[in-house]
Order: C-alpha cells, then sequence, then structure tokens
C-alpha cells in the first residue's frame, strides 16, 4: 500500500514541480512547432511529465535523506519518513495555490475532442499498454512463492536484483556495487534503488521492478508520439513512429531467412528458432530489440526524459527558421535574438532535470546533450542551451564524485564501433545488416523535408555518429543505446515520408508506402515473438521466495558486510542482498573496476594455505562471509583448501550433502588461535 502511495506521490509531485517549472506546459499540446493546430490531449504530454520528474524529486529525496541517516539503524526507514510526508504537504500547497487560491483554469479536456483520434490513441496506448505488461511479466514474476526470472533478462537483473535488495533489505549507504562491493559505485542505480524502496515500502519485488518500468515504457512511447506530432502535424506519422520503435529496422530476418536449408520448411524454421537472429557482432544478445527494456528497465525512463527534453527546447530552432527573415550568418550568430534569455526558468529546470537523470541513466544524458548542442547552432536563445548544458553538467559532476573513486569515463577515438572491419567500408557493411532499409528511407526523407527537418535530423542523428566514433567504458558495446536513440528519433521522419506516400492518389505510392512498413517492422516483430517465446519455453531462473539461505543473508548480514563467492550471476544469496567481493567480472569489468586484481584475491583466499594466511587476506580485503559450495569445489580458476577455512572461522550456516554442501563462515567468528598461527 505505501508502494502505491509512493507512486501516486510522485505524481503529485511531479505535478506541483511543472505547475511552478514549466507553467504554460499544456500549450505544448495545442500546436506543432509550424503553429499548426493539434488535435492531442494535453494529458498525453502531461502525465509522463508529472511522472518523469516526480520521481526524480522524490526518488533523489528519499536516497539524499538516507544518505545522511546512514548511521541508523534503518537509514530508509527515516528518509521515507521525513519525504512522504514533506510530498504530500508540498503537493496540498501546490494545489491549494494553483487551484483554489489563484483558480487556474483546467488545462484542458483529458481526451482528445475528436472522437475518431480518441479511438485511434485509445487504440496505440492501450497496445503499447499491453506491449509492455507481456514485457515485463513474461521475464520477471513471482507465482507460486517462486520468481520466475527470464532467460533472456536473468544476466542482467543478477546485478539489477543485487542492488535493489541491497537497499530493501541492506543499508546500502554510502553505496557500492552488489558484485564488486567495498569500493565505489559506478553503475547508474538509481531505477534500482526505486525499485529497492518500493520493495520496502510493502511492494512485492516484482510489482516494484515492473510497475516503475510498465509506466516508464508508456511515458516514453506518449512523449514520442507527442513529439512527432509536433514535428509533423500528423497523426499517422506518431502512430507510426511508435511502431518503428517498437519493431526494429533490420536485415537480419532476411539474412537468416537466406541461410535455411532448400529441404526446410521456411515457417518450421522460423517456428523451431529461439535464438536472436542477426549475423552482427552481439546480436544474438538481443541487442537491438525489445529485450532491452526488459533487461535494462533504467533505459525507458531515461529515453522518457529525453523526449520530454527535447519537445521543449525544439521550439528555439523553428523559431529561427519560422518567423520569415532571412537566414544570415550575421542573423543567426551575432544578433540579439540568437544568444537572449527570454526565461531562464525553464533551461534551469530542463537542466537539472537532465542532470538528476545522470545516476538513473547515463548515457541518455549524454545523448541528449549531443542532440542540444547540434541543435543549439541554428537556434535562437542559445544561451538557454548553455543553462541547461550547464547545469547538467555541474550536477552530473557532482555526483560523480560523491559517487565514484576516480575518472567516471575514460573517453578515448574509436571508429567502428563493433563492427567487424573497422574500415569505412567495414562500418558501412555493419550499419546496412543492421538496420536494413531505414539509412535509406532517412537520407529519402532528409531529401524531400524542409530546412529546418532537415537540420533535426542530422541533429538526431548526433547520438550515431558518436557511438561511432567515440569510446567512453572498457566495453564499446554499451555504445548501441546511442544508435537506439537516433533510430528512434529519426524515425519520426521516417514515418514523416511514408504518411506523405499514403497521401498519394496513386496506389503504387501506397503500395510502395506498406511494403516500407513491411520492410521496417519485421524483423522487430520477429525479435519480439522470440523474446517471448525464449521466456515462455526455454529453462528460467527460479528462485525460492522464502528460503533459508536468503533469510540467512537478510538476518545476519548487511550492505557493509562482504562476501566471499565464486563469480555469482543470480542465485539465493545475491537474491537475499548479498554484497559479493567478487560477482561474475563482466557486470563490473564493464562498469570499470579492476576484476583482474579481485580474480587473484579470490584465488589466493581460497588456497590459502594456514588460517593465518587466510586470516591476514580476509582482513586486507574487508571480507565478512566466506562461501564454500559445489561451484567453488570444482573450479578451474582455483583449488579450493576447504579444510583450511573450516580450520579457520565458524560455519554460520550450511545445508546440503557432500559436493553439494553450501556452508557460509563468518570471518568474524574465529576458531584458531592467532598468536599460535
Amino acid at each position: 500500500m505505501l508502494g502505491l502511495l509512493y507512486l501516486i506521490l510522485c505524481l503529485g509531485v511531479g505535478w506541483g514541480i511543472c505547475s511552478y517549472a514549466f507553467p504554460d506546459l499544456a500549450s505544448y499540446a495545442e500546436s506543432t512547432y509550424d503553429n499548426k493546430n493539434l488535435s492531442l490531449s494535453p494529458y498525453i504530454l502531461l502525465l509522463p511529465a508529472w511522472f518523469i520528474t516526480g520521481v526524480l524529486a522524490t526518488t533523489w529525496s528519499v536516497y539524499i535523506v538516507a544518505s545522511f541517516a546512514s548511521k541508523a539503524e534503518s537509514p530508509i526507514t527515516v528518509a521515507n519518513a521525513i519525504i512522504l510526508p514533506a510530498a504530500l504537504c508540498f503537493f496540498s500547497l501546490a494545489y491549494y495555490d494553483k487551484k483554489i487560491r489563484k483558480q487556474e483554469e483546467k488545462k484542458g479536456s483529458f481526451l482528445c475532442k475528436n472522437f475518431k483520434i480518441q479511438i485511434g490513441e485509445f487504440v496505440l496506448f492501450g497496445f503499447v499498454f499491453i506491449l509492455a505488461f507481456i514485457l515485463m511479466w513474461s521475464t520477471f514474476y513471482a507465482k507460486g512463492g517462486k520468481l520466475n526470472i527470464g532467460v533472456t533478462v536473468f544476466s542482467d537483473f543478477s546485478p539489477h536484483i543485487g542492488m535493489i535488495r541491497s537497499f530493501s533489505y541492506g543499508n546500502n549507504f554510502p553505496t557500492s556495487y552488489s558484485h564488486y562491493a567495498g569500493e565505489d559505485i559506478k553503475y547508474h542505480f538509481m531505477f534500482q534503488f526505486l525499485a529497492g524502496n518500493l520493495e520496502f515500502l510493502g511492494m512485492r519485488i516484482d510489482y516494484a521492478f515492473n510497475i516503475p518500468s510498465m509506466i516508464s515504457f508508456i511515458c516514453a512511447f506518449m512523449l514520442l508520439y507527442v513529439l512527432a506530432l509536433k514535428i509533423t502535424g500528423r497523426i499517422s506519422a506518431g502512430v507510426l513512429a511508435c511502431l518503428f520503435f517498437a519493431f526494429r529496422s533490420s536485415k537480419a530476418l532476411f539474412i537468416f531467412l537466406s541461410k535455411i536449408p532448400e529441404d526446410k520448411s521456411i515457417l518450421k524454421a522460423l517456428w523451431e528458432n529461439t535464438e536472436f537472429i542477426g549475423d552482427t557482432t552481439h546480436e544474438d544478445w538481443g541487442l537491438w530489440n525489445l529485450n532491452v527494456y526488459c533487461n535494462q528497465r533504467h533505459l525507458a525512463f531515461g529515453l522518457s526524459a529525453m523526449f520530454f527534453v527535447l519537445i521543449l527546447f525544439l521550439p528555439r530552432l523553428y523559431d529561427m527558421y519560422n518567423d520569415g527573415n532571412r537566414l544570415t550568418i550575421k542573423r543567426i550568430f551575432l544578433s540579439k535574438e540568437a544568444w537572449e534569455i527570454k526565461d531562464a526558468r525553464y533551461p534551469a529546470a530542463l537542466g537539472i532535470l537532465l542532470g538528476s537523470l545522470s545516476f538513473f541513466h547515463g548515457s541518455v544524458v549524454i545523448g541528449c546533450l549531443l542532440v542540444l548542442f547540434v541543435t543549439a547552432i541554428f537556434s535562437k536563445r542559445r544561451l538557454e542551451f548553455l543553462i541547461t548544458a550547464v547545469i547538467t553538467v555541474l550536477l552530473s559532476v557532482l555526483q560523480t564524485k560523491y559517487f565514484i573513486s576516480g575518472p567516471a569515463v575514460a573517453p578515448k577515438l574509436l571508429f567502428g564501433f563493433i563492427s567487424e572491419k573497422r574500415t569505412l567500408f567495414g562500418v558501412l557493411s555493419y550499419i546496412d545488416r543492421l538496420l536494413g532499409v531505414l539509412p535509406f528511407v532517412i537520407f529519402a526523407a532528409f531529401l524531400f523535408a524542409k530546412w529546418v527537418e532537415r537540420y533535426i535530423i542530422l541533429a538526431f542523428l548526433a547520438p550515431f555518429v558518436f557511438a561511432f566514433t567515440v569510446s567512453l567504458t572498457v566495453d564499446v558495446t554499451v555504445n548501441h543505446k546511442y544508435i537506439m536513440m537516433s533510430c528512434i528519433l529519426v524515425g519520426i521522419f521516417a514515418a514523416h515520408i511514408i504518411v506523405k506516400m499514403f497521401d498519394k492518389k496513386e496506389n503504387t505510392w501506397r503500395i510502395a508506402a506498406g511494403l516500407l512498413i513491411f520492410l521496417l517492422t519485421i524483423t522487430g516483430i520477429y525479435d519480439f515473438i522470440t523474446v517471448i517465446r525464449k521466456n515462455s519455453n526455454m529453462d528460467k531462473i527460479i528462485l525460492n521466495m522464502d528460503d533459508p539461505l536468503t533469510e540467512f543473508v537478510r538476518r545476519s548480514s548487511n550492505s557493509k558486510d562482504i562476501f566471499l563467492t565464486d563469480p555469482y550471476t543470480i542465485n539465493q544469496l545475491v537474491f537475499g542482498g548479498a554484497m559479493l567481493f567478487q560477482g561474475h567480472q563482466y557486470y563490473a569489468w564493464s562498469a570499470g573496476y579492476d576484476t583482474d586484481y579481485r580474480d587473484i584475491m579470490v584465488k589466493r583466499m581460497y588456497e590459502a594455505k594456514t588460517p593465518a594466511e587466510l586470516d591476514m587476506l580476509v582482513e586486507e580485503n574487508n571480507i565478512r562471509f566466506i562461501v564454500v559450495e559445489y561451484a567453488n569445489r570444482i573450479s578451474e580458476k582455483y583449488d579450493l583448501n576447504e579444510d583450511n577455512i573450516r580450520r579457520t572461522y565458524e560455519c554460520v550456516y550450511e545445508a546440503g550433502d557432500g559436493e553439494w554442501k553450501y556452508s557460509v563462515f563468518d570471518t568474524e567468528k574465529k576458531i584458531f588461535d592467532k598468536a599460535v598461527n
């Protein structure tokens, strides 16, 4: 109940913030950027805006107060006890000020006044709701006392669940990474903190993670729809933009079909396949399809914020092009209108919003700043862009300094992303196979677009260019999110040119438009079917909701206690909120941690010859619990000296028999004489 109240309060807080920071926000739904009337309910814009701003403000407030109360027995209890009443008071005061004292008018009709458009939008967002429900609940749900984690998400969910439980079960303040405990936190974890707080407030863990994930996913579609309508003025273009958001363009399906043996039925091959298709690097991970929003739940939230910021900033670009004056170098760069600040409130508020997003999803912040940078070059009121950028960077740097020891990124020029051959033609071949007909459709849209739209296309492609030229981390694969951002945004223009083709009277144009829709979505549709089939037919990771080991971890440890284990992904120990000295190396390595050093330490501790040697290493690495189980006994990375561990520390948890025996040793309970050893 309290978890649901928290989300409702987030919406109320968001309403209050937007009422003061963006007082004319509803008017953005009244017309296109070309000042043509729109038949659009303002609430398609307002509700996502309230949710985004409310979640950012409320969740950060809870986290900050909990951090100050880190020495309390339950910091998160203290934080919620302060922030939830404060949030209710803020909403009440804002409501009184806006609705009672000033008697502000209602922000338009809840539904669009055009009945046909009402039906269309109801169908569209009903489809998005169903899509979100299927994606989130087919991959992560509890039933019959078991937590089911889909095979397509369990890898990413290992640190996600570890972080969630480190807050809902533990006391992870100051925060460290669940799969590389005892150090700083380099991973953007705040969405997991949100889920952890919701679980702490009484939501079952699947509800705590799935509900905000679903809302974020739906918000992203709603705001993309608004952005598409603002740019194109066409409802059908907004619908198609959402369709292209959901289902990617790629040659992957056609490449798959080309490799089917002659004697095998195409339909049978499609039906029997349960792997993600595509022949580009890591495409078999589901790197580009809807599965990304299943295993990176915070991405949709970040995209929602990005779309919202772009909706509010693009008028400055259109103002430069649409006022009827000739564009000259002097007017673009040296005139007063190019640099003036009409209202600092909007850019300041948007800077705070973007800056607050850094540890919800840092890549989206970078992607959004890239688009804004290119947009600003030919926009009016350029200093307003600068205000937003400065505040965003300042807040991001402050968070980075607080959470991360040392540099947050290691930027370097790297041409080619993860293409097999990092040459010009190798990259072009990679893009061709990865994106299918989309680049050609965008090129056609560019040729037939107005000048301002051409420039927007270039701005929207900034993250794409960045992904293929710069690497910020040791694992350049994470740049795939920049490519996805650009593809989603330029999909608006793909949708627009297809709508224009349907406007033609000749059937040839309409058939071609229908064929393009097919080519732009068929791989993504098949990917979606594969996501469902993989998570329905293949083995899930199943955890017991009530498990002795999980309960032991919850009862006997907190988030400052480090567990020495085999490199785990997800299991009952992680589900209990255990902080791992060295989880599966990929998670920590890709985030920038020194996993090689800890691999050496793990080997030395498990192979230690004497109690004194083991105890020295344990104290050096701040290990509280040592786990010995089957994976340790058969490890090829070290030769387990289990007898030495048993001679050194008391076993405080044990289950199973023989080589499957699962034992946990408490290093604070020594059973050897240190003076003798």
